[in-house]
């Protein structure tokens, strides 16, 4: 159609409640529980399943969980997050909750965590007090991420976080091991350049360009003159600044950051 609903899009309904019918039969199944859109669908089930097979099923729905842009949690959502560690590290778990807007924080809290209706409260006064310590967010963060991970996977993505967006310092990286590194080439894009161009010195620009960090060495040039880009947390100011080996973490990695949150 001129509208562009495809015929299984128009069918939909009547294959879910088929569904509901065929669960019904073959593994007595009694109830279908979805979000609030999933209404109509689950109760075309019931209604097939007293029909065709005289018995009783029920729809069970709870309101959709959006976040306060308007969009939605979803299989299909951009940037969504997965339970399953593979879909989504626990770090990037993690970093989901953590930058969640203060609206969605306040409300998330309450859906998701096991916390009790005092301690909320308490938890969103705190946070409404100085909301740029981010209380709520750390604290939905920490109980989800335990809660579908590890207090380890909780550990390791706060250290990562602090790491990267807290007051870390070169020292702080030179205490790193090298399993962390290992994780967090998982989790940040990862370029590889030759050992051999890097013991002979390469110039900033030119690593930045050949890593296709920075699409031109013009462009690589411009952001170290406008103070946006760091190795291994130290500010580069000078254009012609030579990268060696006496900079490699671990004898293998360069943390490069380019502007606040792009490492």
């Amino acid at each position: 159609s001129e509208s562009g609903m495809s015929f299984t899009e128009f069918t939909y309904q009547l294959v879910q409640g088929y569904d509901f019918y065929y669960l019904y039969t073959n593994k007595n199944c009694r109830l279908q529980m979805g979000g609030s859109d999933q209404w109509g669908n689950i109760v075309t089930g019931a209604e097939l399943i007293r029909r065709k097979a005289g018995g009783e099923a029920y729809a069970f729905t709870c309101p959709l969980l959006t976040k306060s842009d308007g969009g939605k949690f979803g299989k299909t959502e951009k940037g969504n997050v997965w339970l399953d560690s593979k879909k989504t590290s626990p770090y990037q778990f993690y970093q989901f909750w953590l930058n969640a807007s203060d609206e969605d924080a306040a409300r998330w809290i309450k859906l998701f965590t096991f916390l009790d209706k005092n301690e909320i409260e308490i938890l969103i006064q705190n946070h409404s007090a100085d909301p740029s310590q981010r209380i709520l967010q750390k604290r939905l963060a920490l109980e989800i991420t335990k809660f579908v991970h590890s207090e380890k996977d909780y550990k390791r993505a706060e250290h990562f976080t602090k790491i990267l967006f807290g007051e870390a310092t070169l020292e702080n990286l030179l205490e790193m091991s090298e399993d962390d590194y290992a994780g967090f080439a998982k989790e940040i894009p990862t370029h590889t350049i030759s050992a051999a161009s890097i013991s002979q010195g390469i110039d900033a620009v030119s690593l930045l360009a050949e890593t296709a960090i920075f699409s031109s060495k013009g462009e690589a040039r411009k952001m170290i003159q406008n103070g946006g880009i760091s190795i291994n947390r130290e500010k580069i100011n000078d254009v012609a600044f030579k990268i060696n080996s006496s900079l490699l973490l671990h004898q293998q990695y360069l943390l490069i950051q380019k502007g606040k949150k792009n490492y």
